[in-house]
């Protein structure tokens, strides 16, 4: 180093690592455009044609449309879908999520793969989930407000929600990152 430190300053010294985040076979984003004016703001968030959602990295036909409210710090996870093909497109609007996806499915080229992202309504992003991958999120300080879509509509009486312990892939995940 070109600076010398007191000893009990640079033994405590650690630095940062940047490393781009893992990819997830089949997992994708695409960030939107928050169009802002002194009226407010306007957002396109899907376009939608015959063969389903338009202009993005994949393809989605919508079954159901769908809106969550997270209350401050709520951890939901994890969840998974694999009765039925259930893939998703997320999309915080309002707050923030800590959202974390792992690849369960068997003979895929990322099996066992995190991916930790961080969705919010600032800078709102798409998020595609597609089934056999577990996701699950910690709402931030404020709470969040997620839309999503699905190509399968929600069933009461046989739900496709497979439940993993919040915890099951370590508790740290959730632990807050503090510098």
């Amino acid at each position: 180093m070109k600076i010398e430190l007191a000893p009990e300053f640079a033994q405590a010294l650690s630095f940062e690592s940047y490393p781009s985040a893992p990819a997830i076979e089949d997992v994708w984003t695409h960030a939107l455009r928050k169009n802002r004016s002194e009226n407010g703001a306007f957002m396109e968030w899907l376009r939608l044609g015959d063969a389903g959602v338009q202009l993005l990295p994949g393809e989605l036909v919508p079954r159901q449309i769908s809106v969550s409210w997270a209350a401050p710090a709520r951890i939901n996870a994890f969840h998974i879908h694999v009765k039925e093909v259930q893939n998703e497109i997320w999309c915080v609007i309002g707050g923030q999520l800590v959202v974390w996806l792992v690849d369960c499915r068997a003979g895929s080229s990322t099996l066992g793969v995190r991916r930790k992202l961080v969705l919010s309504g600032e800078q709102p992003t798409l998020l595609y989930i597609p089934s056999g991958v577990a996701h699950g999120y910690q709402a931030g300080r404020d709470g969040a407000t997620l839309l999503y879509a699905m190509d399968a509509q929600f069933d009461l009486a046989d739900p496709n929600e497979g439940r993993l312990p919040w915890n099951f892939f370590g508790a740290s995940l959730w632990d807050e990152d503090r510098g």
